[in-house]
């Protein structure tokens, strides 16, 4: 691939079917040819003078939808903000990031109210763990009804996988900054791991689908330090400010696994 456009071999490669290219190639000169006119039309030359039986059948198809398609009356042009937006995010997540911030907010009251948690802050004790629901709504064959068509798409692997959390974090964060500063607890108690939490459950979703690597790691939160951390009444090790390096450390884990396993985001396993 250059600078600017595909290369001819690729785009002959392409048109030939050849098996032997790299996934990566096939993936950067399909999301290339969705932007690229100029591409677009050597592909077209290509499989004209390389595969006329495909040239033929695509002309056969074409004229048969061609009359049908002149008496379809046209799908109303969506606004250019909800366009962009639609390559962030899909309809189902709203009502989860809703709700996330629900719990947010119903945390930061609680701990207004001083509910007698003793020295733990349900926002600390809760923010880690957050916006591993949205990434886990965002990227869920079960609430997702055109996951196929997503997971099928050439932008569908890490790239829009990394746009939804992305997006899902563009709406937590902030609102986990308000109950922090409200609250008194600073941002570098829960950042970190929440970023730690959000690279592992990407990381794991790569292997069993990132729903279930979502759940598990919020039931595990839950088991191993929200009820021993409720019971004790006082803030553990990993809330505290001494575990920071050891949330680093997760964090630069999970993105190595994410990079290494880029290619898992692209099959349906990854919305189980």
């Amino acid at each position: 691939m250059s600078v600017e456009h595909a290369s001819i071999r690729i785009i002959d490669a392409y048109a030939r079917g050849e098996t032997d290219l790299a996934a990566d190639e096939v993936w950067a000169l399909e999301a290339h040819l969705e932007t690229c006119r100029v591409c677009r039309d050597r592909l077209s030359a290509s499989v004209t003078a390389q595969t006329p039986a495909v040239a033929a059948l695509v002309g056969a198809v074409w004229s048969d939808l061609e009359p049908q398609l002149a008496g379809t009356a046209r799908a109303p042009r969506r606004r250019r903000w909800s366009a962009r937006l639609s390559r962030w995010m899909t309809p189902v997540m709203v009502p989860w990031l809703a709700m996330v911030v629900g719990v947010t907010l119903l945390a930061l009251l609680l701990d207004l109210a001083d509910t007698g948690t003793g020295e733990v802050s349900l926002v600390l004790l809760l923010s880690p763990v957050l916006p591993v629901l949205g990434v886990a709504a965002s990227w869920s064959r079960g609430l997702d009804p055109a996951y196929e068509l997503t997971a099928s798409a050439p932008r569908a692997g890490l790239y829009l996988v990394l746009r939804r959390t992305a997006s899902v974090l563009a709406v937590v964060v902030p609102a986990l900054l308000l109950g922090g500063w409200v609250t008194g607890v600073t941002a570098a108690q829960w950042l970190l791991p929440c970023l730690a939490f959000t690279s592992t459950t990407l990381a794991l979703g790569g292997v069993v689908g990132v729903t279930r690597a979502a759940a598990w790691l919020v039931a595990g939160w839950a088991a191993v330090v929200v009820a021993p951390t409720l019971a004790a009444g006082r803030t553990t090790f990993a809330l505290a400010t001494d575990g920071l390096p050891v949330w680093g450390l997760i964090l630069a884990l999970g993105i190595g696994v994410v990079i290494a396993r880029r290619g898992a985001y692209s099959v349906l396993g990854a919305h189980r």
